[in-house]
């Protein structure tokens, strides 16, 4: 038996959002070194702020300002800080509940060890000292043993509000494929496709799954497919990705290979997007040192009759 494959992978991209009113008052807010709330229809004060009443699902838009002070109800000690954390040392997250508020915000709170944090602690903001109008203006909680500090009636209403925010998401983690799906790997370097058969169903799978997902047994039994198929679906991608060297518009499609039951995905090149058809024959172009196909490209066969692709779609 070869050795499962595992690598390391990142899944990051810019996560882009436009503001509605309270959003975009409690974000400026932060900005300008302020912290709002929004009044529910029964009085309570809610931060960070909503849109619409969780309970009457009513919208609501009554900005209250709160002090920067108050109180932890909950925490939890990160001992190892990871990237793009608040804090690049230990520190606690923390929920707090400001003074004014009677919900409890979410932040890192910075103290010198687990030792030192307790529920029912006071703390107070500190500000990052580069503002944007994000929750990291908020750059932690910090220990405070002073009066509540109170807040100055603030109604939410800023020059230059801010309309919008862009917040990088990044996910790393290691990733192994499974003993299925790394035979399917290895046949790949070699430029086969390989998928198992259910010894139930005596369907192909492509990819592999290890398991058949209709019948719930396993599946071992190794069977070469392909390399040409048929497109069974297909979209038009119209908006060009970042870091992807593709010009637009081109075509994403589903392709049954030939003795599969499953079909997978691939970008159809060599033929105008617009000629891009239901029951396209197509076969995979390698690029060298390639461990997957480029893309497919037509084989000048003539089209699959839908009767033989149509419960692949």
């Amino acid at each position: 038996m070869p050795e499962v494959l595992e690598a390391p992978l990142v899944v990051e991209f810019p996560f882009t959002r436009s503001l509605g009113p309270v959003q975009s008052a409690f974000l400026t807010g932060l900005r300008e070194r302020v912290v709002l709330g929004v009044r529910t229809g029964d009085g309570r004060i809610l931060v960070p702020p909503v849109e619409y009443d969780p309970v009457t699902a009513e919208e609501i838009r009554d900005l209250v300002e709160v002090a920067p002070t108050g109180t932890v109800t909950t925490w939890a000690w990160n001992h190892a800080p990871r990237r793009g954390q608040p804090l690049d040392t230990p520190f606690a997250w923390a929920l707090v509940r400001l003074d004014g508020a009677d919900t409890a915000l979410l932040h890192a709170l910075d103290a010198p060890g687990p030792d030192a944090v307790r529920t029912g602690m006071r703390v107070r903001v500190r500000w990052a000292g580069e503002r944007t109008g994000a929750v990291t203006d908020i750059a932690c909680f910090e220990p405070y043993d002073g009066d509540p500090a109170q807040p100055s009636g603030h109604t939410g209403d800023f020059e230059n509000p801010v309309t919008g925010i862009v917040a990088p998401a990044r996910l790393d983690y290691t990733y192994s494929p499974g003993r299925a799906q790394t035979d399917y790997l290895h046949a790949l370097s070699d430029r086969r496709m390989v998928g198992e058969r259910c010894p139930s169903c005596r369907k192909v799978y492509v990819p592999p799954r290890g398991a058949c997902p209709t019948c719930g047994v396993a599946t071992s039994e190794q069977v070469d497919v392909g390399p040409r198929g048929t497109v069974t679906t297909f979209c038009i991608v119209n908006i060009k990705a970042r870091n992807l060297d593709i010009e637009v518009p081109y075509v994403y499609a589903h392709i049954a290979l030939d003795g599969a039951d499953l079909a997978l995905h691939g970008r159809i090149g060599g033929i105008p997007y617009d000629q891009v058809r239901m029951g396209l024959r197509v076969e995979p172009v390698w690029t060298e040192g390639a461990r997957h196909p480029d893309h497919y490209r037509p084989t000048g066969e003539p089209d699959a009759d839908y009767e033989t692709y149509k419960e692949l779609l």
